[in-house]
């Protein structure tokens, strides 16, 4: 299997923690909302949001080099390219078999900012996002569909997935509302691998702190309650940008150079529940396995 992929989007990000920047701990409320395709005007999705984010541009569009070349339009010298990854299924021959089998294949471009390039024209007109729609955060937790439990009066936030149920301090014990929200979207995070509902492994495997199962669900869990906050424009909340924090998962990502991109996609799939997508084409009965294709840079 090529790791080229993998090994690019992990050293971009391990490159952002060892700046003490945490991706997925950056206030996400922006006047130019999410990132897009310029030519398509589909919105971006799992670690790509991270990735075009983190790049800081005011506007939200971005684009291949041969997207803007096709649009007339340069790029201008010395710019430097984001990557971004992508899903394809892709069938494969399989001779024992009457059925057509697809597996999915991890997909490799480089995109520029709409602000690092000239002669594009204008963006497109604002359309019907590909995101699903989000709302308040109380919006969001009241109309998640096949909803855990919820008990506040609890000492600590958890999500039990043996009584599925998340459990909460009272409201009144957080400092900001903020505060509130993320926390109970990072345990709905958590409670959409349930065996009811996604059937995340990374959930029932977890085997206590410090192991890879524990270790994936977390960060599934922190980049989903990112996504949700994003959804509310929750721009202030409380988060952990401690040394033994970041050097944590610096040293997890340079052990395994999946779990970002990995994480990221199941996080999109929790969100996508979260957000009353539909739950029976969401579901799995166990994770797949990815393969990078041989030719991992092509255009869009």
């Amino acid at each position: 299997m090529n790791s080229y992929a993998y090994d690019l989007i992990t050293d971009r990000i391990v490159t952002l923690l060892t700046q003490a920047t945490v991706p997925w701990h950056k206030p996400w409320k922006t006047r130019t909302g999410w990132p897009r395709n310029f030519v398509t005007n589909s919105s971006y999705r799992g670690i790509n949001v991270f990735l075009l984010l983190s790049m800081g541009y005011e506007s939200p569009y971005w684009l291949t080099y041969p997207q803007a070349t096709i649009r007339g339009g340069t790029v201008r010298k010395g710019e430097k390219s984001c990557p971004v990854v992508f899903w394809k299924r892709v069938a494969i021959d399989d001779p024992g078999s009457d059925e057509d089998r697809q597996i999915p294949v991890l997909r490799l471009y480089h995109v520029f900012n709409t602000m690092q390039c000239d002669g594009i024209g204008e963006a497109p007109a604002a359309g019907p996002s590909s995101e699903p729609l989000g709302g308040r955060p109380a919006e969001i937790v009241e109309n998640m569909p096949q909803r855990p439990l919820i008990k506040h009066g609890m000492t600590q936030a958890f999500y039990s997935p043996a009584e599925d149920l998340v459990g909460l301090p009272l409201r009144e014990r957080f400092d900001k509302e903020e505060e509130y929200y993320s926390t109970i979207f990072h345990e709905l995070v958590h409670s959409t691998g349930h065996r009811s509902r996604l059937h995340r492994l990374a959930l029932s495997e977890k085997a206590g702190f410090g192991s890879d199962p524990y270790c994936k669900e977390e960060l599934i869990a922190e980049m989903g309650a990112a996504f949700l906050c994003g959804h509310a424009e929750i721009s202030e909340r409380t988060v952990d940008n401690s040394v033994a924090y970041l050097n944590g998962w610096l040293g997890k990502l340079k052990r395994d150079k999946t779990l970002l991109v990995h994480a990221a996609a199941q996080a999109q799939k929790a969100v996508d529940f979260i957000l009353a997508a539909s739950p029976a084409s969401l579901a799995t009965s166990e994770p797949q396995e990815i393969e990078i294709p041989v030719s991992a840079e092509v255009a869009l």
